[in-house]
């Protein structure tokens, strides 16, 4: 079989394009290195076909679709401060992109497409665990833009036929997640503090809990959401389970300074996983102790990611303030 991943140089997409390798699959990644580094595809270099392209641009990646099984659509723009800022960006990677992708994978009658979307369309939900008949309350532009390419790819199985399925990741952690100069993931900044000897940035009073769920699991999760027949089902894909930034810290190991809690952000974030472990019968594997052992394992990989400071943060987020909350003083 061939398989197409969108954003495979990248940190979930890397781990999939693994898998895909690990069951005898061919692939042939599209990625056009924004985030993504053909570093995470190095030890696999001569087992896959890197094609450096941008998909909300139409141009000769299209080909490669041509007699392709499998397309898993990993590719966005992620992070919220440079989504308030940047909307356009956004739109144009994670909406149209999502487009030229359907359309590419429509006119190859692909026989499996797998979106890649996220949990924080749902907002500050009112329910936890969270299920996927939830009310969509995005609450930032990157939110926005992968809930309408969410819209989109099921839209496309509605009038298409085309066989989709969306999957809402919750917090992805592990290695290779992304280390580039954006404020973002927490466990991205927590490691290269550690590494630093710096403090850990813990925001508000750290009780706030979320649904960390390591990337293999995610990739499983993909990868069996492919080889199910479903069409046009969305799946929450989840560790089961939500855990404090407190606790975090503790695993990690280290001080910690307090920072303003930001407005637009849930207290917590917690899948409900019972659809898609009824109907695909997955479930997660890893344990956050055991995700939180592994990513110590490879901490070096960290070590030219940008350090956050109290004062960096500030400046950083501003904008955060500025448009979901009261101004910071």
């Amino acid at each position: 079989m061939k398989a197409i991943v969108t954003g495979g140089c990248g940190f979930i997409g890397s781990h999939l394009v693994d898998l895909l390798l690990e069951n005898k699959i061919d692939v042939t990644v599209i990625d056009n290195f924004s985030t993504g580094r053909p570093l995470n595809l190095q030890h696999v270099k001569d087992k896959v076909e890197i094609v450096q392209a941008d998909i909300s641009v139409n141009g000769d990646w299209v080909s490669q679709f041509k007699n392709t099984d499998l397309v898993f659509h990993i590719a966005a723009l992620a992070d919220i401060v440079p989504s308030i800022q940047n909307p356009d960006t956004y739109f144009q990677s994670n909406v149209v992109g999502t487009f030229n992708v359907l359309q590419a994978a429509r006119d190859a009658n692909v026989k499996r497409f797998v979106y890649a979307a996220s949990s924080s369309c749902y907002g500050i939900p009112e329910v936890y665990p969270t299920p996927e008949n939830s009310e969509i309350l995005p609450q930032y532009p990157y939110a926005l833009t992968k809930r309408m390419g969410e819209e989109l790819v099921m839209h496309w199985a509605q009038i298409y036929k085309l066989p989709a399925v969306s999957l809402r990741f919750f917090n992805v952690y592990g290695p290779r997640s992304r280390t580039s100069g954006t404020y973002g993931a927490v466990f991205g900044v927590f490691l290269a503090q550690k590494l630093a000897g710096k403090p850990f940035t813990v925001v508000g009073d750290g009780k706030q809990t979320r649904d960390f769920t390591f990337v293999t699991d995610v990739a499983n999760a993909i990868y069996t959401a492919a080889k199910s027949d479903k069409v046009g089902e969305i799946y929450n894909v989840g560790s089961g389970a939500t855990i404090s930034v407190n606790r975090i810290v503790e695993l990690l190991g280290g001080e910690k300074v307090h920072i303003p809690k930001r407005p637009g952000e849930p207290d917590s974030t917690y899948a409900d996983i019972s659809k898609i472990k009824r109907e695909l019968n997955w479930s997660p594997k890893i344990s956050i102790e055991e995700g939180v052992a592994e990513l110590l394992k490879h901490i070096d990989y960290w070590k030219e990611a940008p350090v956050w400071t109290p004062d960096k943060i500030q400046e950083a987020t501003s904008d955060w303030f500025k448009f979901l909350g009261n101004e910071q003083k």
